[in-house]
């Protein structure tokens, strides 16, 4: 990639944003339910799923290890379990991927090969590759490249692992346990477990395909037995739609995202108590088939800081830190230290961007300390990671002169992001 030729100048408003939106599906539930899937004893059908990057490598993961992988439409996608067995997994920078598959090919019939781009070589797999193995999994290699061979069986049983850099390492064991001969229980060894509401969308899913589920506080059971086939019936990415309702903050407007659902598991419904804390007026507004979600920024976009633990929802701090550089007084993120090991490492990423552009960013030991400062035009890395992308998006709203390094790399879980932020800049 040549770094002065792949710039997207972030369009800049000097007007409130006025936008209705309807947000694609969620990352996180189509590729649980592509694993389900998979791993059910009989057909299932995805409703309103997410077509991207990240998900279209989740379903050629499965295809190439036997599963039957039919697209109706855009959104909706037929799925028939077969006899599982060896093949070729490429992850890309998916980290559902790359973490939730591996459990799956040990329980193919069958050598499984996975590797992914060279950013994701450097992340963390040890975690969910070492529990794999005392369950019973043969596997070679500690990161991306690595080999999993499979016999048609796991054992399962008890397996205690350190998921404090990860949930995904918690879920992508949890998904296939039903699978293993005696079930599974996973007992977190270490501190706090991130982004927990990810683990609870795991267990409410499994539970939904009819799955013995015990959750406790660091503990979960899941029964031996059989994962029903069903339609799924996805839900928009509330993450996704978070760049979106930061654009009505930040320049005073209204955002409106259609289909908001009124209870979900999704850590990115958390964006709606954030904007209103930092200033912004947060409506629930009931429609004929649900709710939407109306978000207006206060005047001016002048907006508050913000202290806040974001153990729970480290994916929304790239955009929270946007807004915090943006704001009119001091924020302090907190509970993140584990972004370290996501698609790059974030807390350096968001330190090194803002403060490229007159902010004033402070990495701490588990977040940030973002203080008021005036933006000016410049250059935003994205290093290769959605979050980031949209973030310098943001940031661009207000600083004239932004240019966003490889924007197009939002496709991995929002294709077509530039076009919907024209649209929304265009009114």
């Amino acid at each position: 990639m040549d770094l002065m030729t792949d710039l997207w100048p972030a369009p800049s408003v000097s007007r409130p944003v006025d936008f209705d939106h309807r947000i694609p599906g969620s990352k996180s539930i189509t590729n649980r339910a592509y694993i389900l899937a998979a791993l059910a004893d009989g057909p299932s059908r995805l409703e309103g799923a997410l077509r991207s990057r990240d998900t279209d490598l989740m379903a050629k993961a499965l295809e190439s290890l036997g599963t039957g992988v039919t697209f109706i439409d855009d959104t909706t996608v037929e799925i028939e379990p077969n006899t599982l067995r060896g093949g070729r997994v490429e992850c890309g920078l998916a980290g559902t991927v790359m973490r939730f598959v591996p459990a799956v090919a040990a329980l193919a019939d069958g050598e499984a090969v996975f590797d992914g781009d060279p950013q994701a070589r450097v992340r963390p797999m040890s975690t969910i590759l070492d529990a794999l193995r005392s369950l019973g999994a043969e596997i070679e290699g500690e990161r991306l490249p690595f080999t999993v061979r499979g016999d048609g069986e796991i054992a399962g049983g008890v397996v205690d692992v350190d998921a404090s850099g990860s949930s995904q390492f918690v879920s992508g064991l949890l998904l296939a346990g039903a699978r293993f001969r005696d079930g599974l229980t996973v007992r977190h060894a270490g501190d706090k477990v991130p982004s927990t509401p990810h683990i609870d969308m795991t267990v409410a899913m499994l539970r939904e395909a009819g799955v013995t589920v015990a959750a406790g506080e660091k503990s979960w059971t899941v029964a031996p037995g059989p994962i029903a086939g069903r339609t799924w019936r996805i839900e928009p990415d509330l993450s996704n739609a978070t760049p979106f309702l930061a654009a009505a903050a930040v320049t005073g407007g209204r955002v409106r995202i259609a289909d908001w659902p009124a209870e979900t598991t999704q850590p990115g419904d958390a964006i709606r108590a954030i904007l209103q804390r930092m200033g912004c007026t947060v409506e629930l507004l009931p429609t004929d088939e649900g709710h939407d979600l109306q978000v207006t920024g206060p005047a001016g976009g002048t907006l508050r800081g913000i202290e806040l633990d974001m153990s729970d929802v480290g994916e929304l701090t790239p955009t929270v830190a946007a807004l915090a550089a943006l704001a009119d007084s001091e924020s302090r993120l907190t509970g993140v230290a584990h972004l370290r090991g996501h698609e790059t490492d974030r807390l350096a990423a968001l330190t090194a961007e803002i403060n490229g552009l007159g902010g004033d960013c402070t990495e701490l030991d588990d977040g940030l300390l973002i203080r008021p400062a005036t933006l000016h035009g410049g250059v935003w890395r994205s290093y290769a990671d959605h979050r980031m992308a949209t973030a310098g998006a943001i940031v661009g709203l207000r600083a004239e002169g932004v240019k966003v390094e490889d924007v197009g790399t939002t496709a991995k879980t929002l294709p077509g992001f530039e076009d919907m932020w024209k649209e929304m800049i265009d009114g």
